[in-house]
């Protein structure tokens, strides 16, 4: 399916030793005009313009006609088809919406929006909040679609909602006239059936299905793993069943003596897990089939420009190449505008998850 591609978006990075530098070098990428016409702008920095991000701000709303900014500190920047995580580096994108169909967002509006009608979010998350999950939680119930990413725990606790605001979660409202399209990538593929945990202790799955959790893993991980349970880490997960997605955690420790697993979150008696693995030939052949869907979803309607929140341990770690994920993406969408970073967690649907990819295209509805 062939996408008209309206791109109203532009992206621009900077990279410096001083923001002020990065600063200037993304307004020179965006040409003579600097965002004309522009009335809404995203900003992502690393972590070593961490105490900059007030300066950064005041000078980008000086120095361009766009007064809503969104943003925040981040891991790492990605932007176009690269890939920046050492050392400063500053992205923005730009470009026009709807008069009326945006607005900037703290988590305490988020049911009042959605009350109003309000029809997606794009969300930043801080992880150090105490009650950054139940934050989320209520994101969830309260809108239909959000998506996003936790951003740096270095540093001062300040996002970009219109203004700097103080940890927690915040955001960009989008309203009639704007449309929000999410993809989710998880990387990973089921190696076995979902089995229910019937005995488990805070982080640790002592049963499923009845039997010892290593029991099931190694059965369906096979004998090379079986044999070594070493070669499980990074390799072999506990996909946790929600609805029709999983959000999938890490083993983080093997008892064999009595047969437990340790993973990387709190999981309940009840709950559906289902083994997964990950592998480079995995991570490519899932978020292509995501691009997939998302052409079929934008459904001959025009991109406008698109946002990517991915694992900090995603990008040239899984796929082998600088760069080579988000060139995935740019090439399946056209060469859609495309900025992001890569997060301490990602959001999808108020749904948090880990070493995913998840994907915003901004349309016209």
């Amino acid at each position: 399916m062939a996408i008209r591609s309206h791109h109203h978006f532009t992206v621009s990075t900077g990279t410096a030793s001083h923001w002020g530098a990065a600063a200037k070098m993304c307004l020179d990428g965006l040409g003579p005009f600097r965002a004309k016409g522009a009335n809404i702008g995203f900003l992502y920095a690393t972590e070593p313009f961490a105490d900059d991000l007030a300066s950064l701000h005041t000078f980008l709303r000086e120095t361009t006609p766009i007064e809503t900014w969104v943003g925040g500190i981040v891991p790492g920047l990605c932007a176009q088809s690269a890939e920046y995580r050492q050392g400063g580096a500053l992205g923005i994108m730009v470009g026009t919406l709807p008069t009326g169909s945006f607005r900037p967002l703290l988590a305490k509006d988020f049911p009042a929006a959605a009350s109003e009608g309000g029809r997606a979010v794009i969300v930043h998350g801080d992880p150090r909040h105490p009650l950054i999950t139940s934050l989320c939680q209520d994101l969830r119930r309260s809108m239909t679609r959000s998506v996003g990413g936790f951003v740096s725990a270095a540093g001062p606790e300040h996002q970009l909602a219109g203004s700097l605001v103080q940890g927690g979660v915040s955001g960009l409202l989008l309203e009639q006239g704007t449309d929000l399209i999410v993809g989710l990538t998880q990387g990973c593929s089921p190696i076995g059936p979902v089995h229910f945990v019937t005995q488990s202790a805070r982080n640790i799955v002592m049963e499923l299905d009845g039997l010892p959790a290593l029991d099931i893993l190694k059965t369906e991980a096979g004998d090379l793993i079986a044999r070594d349970l070493r070669r499980a880490g990074g390799y072999i997960h506990i996909g946790i069943l929600d609805d029709e997605t999983y959000s999938v955690r890490s083993l983080v420790g093997i008892d064999s003596s009595h047969g437990f697993l340790a993973i990387t979150s709190e999981i309940e008696d009840g709950a559906r897990v289902v083994f997964v693995r990950r592998d480079a030939n995995t991570a490519q052949r899932d978020l292509a089939e995501m691009l997939t869907r998302m052409r079929t979803a934008l459904n001959g309607r025009s991109p406008l420009g698109a946002l990517y929140f991915t694992c900090a341990a995603r990008g040239v770690h899984m796929f082998g190449a600088e760069g080579q994920e988000m060139a995935q993406i740019r090439a399946a969408l056209d060469n859609l505008p495309l900025l992001g970073f890569f997060a301490n967690g990602e959001i999808a649907n108020g749904q948090i998850y880990s070493y995913t990819g998840v994907l915003a295209v901004l349309a016209s509805s």
